[in-house]
């Protein structure tokens, strides 16, 4: 898996169209014209993500009013992604990338190592696309705490 592509900024998002929570699918050519933030994360429900989702939730009034769309993806299916946002309250579109394509389109499928051993998962990584469609900023390996405000900062200085 080392040939993914690193996506930089500048460079045109690659396209995407996934299932979303609640049914029915997001494209990213529907967005054309909007900001879209579209932020991957590991796993629905374990401790870092659910920061994360409730974080983007948080601010989701923040991210609307400056005109962006923010969107979720993982690996996690619809059901999972439904069950993850009524047990969280979660006001952010969910994307299911079951069979990984997008995940490695965006770069974010990569080999991660936990208690010595070592496996494929999704790096957490966020990515703001301008109304263009291109990529305006790129964060890897992000962490939790003050990502999300710095995702809206960079939203509002579009």
């Amino acid at each position: 898996m080392s040939d993914t592509m690193i996506i930089e900024a500048g460079a045109e998002a690659p396209p995407f169209t996934l299932p979303r929570d609640g049914g029915g699918e997001i494209g990213l050519a529907d967005l054309r014209g909007r900001p879209v933030v579209l932020y991957f994360y590991p796993k629905d429900d374990t401790p870092g993500c659910t920061r994360e989702a409730l974080g983007f939730t948080e601010h989701a009034d923040a991210f609307a009013e400056a005109g962006a769309v923010v969107l979720g993806v993982s690996k996690d299916s619809v059901s999972k992604h439904d069950r993850f946002r009524d047990k969280h309250g979660l006001k952010v579109a969910l994307l299911s990338d079951e069979h990984g394509d997008v995940c490695e389109r965006y770069g974010v499928w990569k080999e991660k190592s936990m208690y010595g051993k070592t496996y494929m998962g999704i790096e957490r990584a966020t990515f703001l696309i301008d109304g263009d469609g291109r990529i305006a900023r790129a964060w890897r390996k992000v962490s939790v705490p003050g990502h999300v405000e710095e995702v809206l900062e960079a939203v509002k200085a579009l």
